[in-house]
């Protein structure tokens, strides 16, 4: 088992050492302190890393991006049907509106 130093696993994690004290101090990055030191265990960042390439995975495709006919804005496309419900009908019947 490989442990590593602050300096060590900041450079490992190419990241400054006090945010990696900071983050480890939160529980986002795996580490011990031990006495004023802080000990890393090199399969435990390779693990976190590995942990958020996972995370960016699962966030899936980026949305479609539409132009709005009104603004000429691109914005993205949220999801909805584009059929109408049977029940279209009757509400707009029920309100005196026009069907189409």
């Amino acid at each position: 088992m490989e442990t590593l130093t602050i300096e060590e696993a900041a450079e490992f994690l190419k990241i400054h050492p006090v945010t990696l004290s900071e983050k480890a101090a939160l529980g986002e990055i795996p580490g011990a302190r031990i006495g004023k030191r802080w000990v890393f265990i090199k399969v435990d960042l390779i693990d976190f890393i590995r942990s958020q390439y996972r995370r960016q995975a699962m966030q899936g495709e980026p949305m479609e991006i539409t132009i709005c006919h009104s603004t000429k804005e691109k914005t993205p496309r949220f999801g909805g049907s584009r059929s109408r419900l049977p029940t279209d009908d009757a509400y707009n019947k029920a309100l005196g509106l026009p069907t189409k």
